[in-house]
């Protein structure tokens, strides 16, 4: 079923309505309190929210507030296994749907910025990388892939860091498999349903010493309620370190602290700059890379201010 089958169906386009940010900014109590005052379902649009096996350390919503109003998409998939961005938007595409259907305001909540603009813009249809040609590229020292890359793709590599392996490798293999350019591909988006939908969006950037106080803290109490034990029985499972799940904010701080490689307090020193640091380059992302009529909440959030946002969002989405 999709967003489209839906739209056809009535007179105007679906309300979506979605709250983004980079963590422990109030996301998820805004959307909570939103679907206090309307029938909805809170759609989880967070990288390692979708992780069965994370819970705690991606501060999943709690049990009781997962009860509380529908949820989609949090920890639905094994950890064992790896989430692109291409498999949460079709995802979401169909919780989206279901969520109308059953009269429900889709809430698109989460802080990866790479599953909203392949949900809302689509996704570039680059072909399937030559095997040949992805084994030759992933061969290469980062230094020499980088230099080649300034010969074949050049607008590409004056957009990388040199040191970005993983990307600088990407823009290689595909402008060597496909004799075209990442940019070219990147322009010719397919898929996207911003356009098929009215969206009610917000973008929650409260000042950086205020957000980051609140990602120490979280960091702590995750420490104390259950993240040692969570990360315990990761790598029980002994998954491929480079797995997302393993790689997740916490994870390896929490792991080297398991296996004596950190003490308790160095771990919790790590696993806090780990945290500030991912909510500085979600800060940067979610200011400057969404559409500039995006309304920006720049403010500290209390429990009367999020009902204030909440009630906001809602009169738009259902007006």
């Amino acid at each position: 079923m999709s967003v489209a089958v839906n739209m056809e169906s009535s007179d105007k386009p679906v309300s979506v309505a979605l709250i983004a940010g980079p963590t422990a900014s109030g996301k998820s109590a805004l959307a909570l309190a939103l679907a206090r005052l309307t029938p909805a379902t809170i759609i989880n649009a967070d990288a390692s929210q979708v992780y069965r096996d994370l819970r705690i350390l991606s501060a999943r919503p709690s049990a009781e507030e997962e009860a509380s109003a529908p949820h989609a998409l949090f920890g639905y998939i094994d950890g064992a296994d790896s989430c692109s961005a291409a498999r949460w938007a079709a995802d979401a595409k169909a919780a989206i749907a279901l969520s109308v259907d059953q009269g429900r305001l889709p809430i698109l909540v989460g802080g990866t910025g790479l599953y909203l603009r392949t949900l809302l813009d689509g996704i570039a249809p680059v072909p399937d990388i030559d095997p040949d040609v992805r084994a030759a590229v992933r061969q290469m020292a980062v230094a020499d892939a980088y230099q080649a890359l300034t010969q074949e793709d050049p607008v590409a590599a004056a957009r990388l860091s040199a040191n970005d392996k993983t990307r600088v490798a990407r823009a290689l293999e595909v402008v060597r498999a496909t004799g075209r350019p990442l940019a070219d591909w990147h322009a010719a988006r397919i898929g996207g349903i911003g356009g098929q939908i009215n969206l009610h969006p917000m973008v929650l950037l409260p000042p950086r010493p205020w957000l980051y106080a609140r990602c120490d803290r979280r960091f702590e109490s995750m420490l104390e309620t259950g993240g040692l034990e969570e990360v315990a029985h990761l790598l029980a499972r002994q998954l491929p370190p480079d797995q997302p799940v393993m790689r997740a904010i916490g994870v390896p701080e929490i792991a080297a602290l398991i296996q004596g490689n950190l003490s308790r307090d160095a771990a919790r020193s790590a696993g806090q700059q780990a945290t500030r640091n991912y909510a500085k380059r979600q800060f940067t992302w979610f200011r400057n890379q969404p559409p500039s009529a995006w309304p920006r909440i720049e403010r500290e959030l209390d429990n009367k201010e999020i009902l204030n946002l909440a009630i906001i969002l809602r009169d738009q989405a259902l007006t």
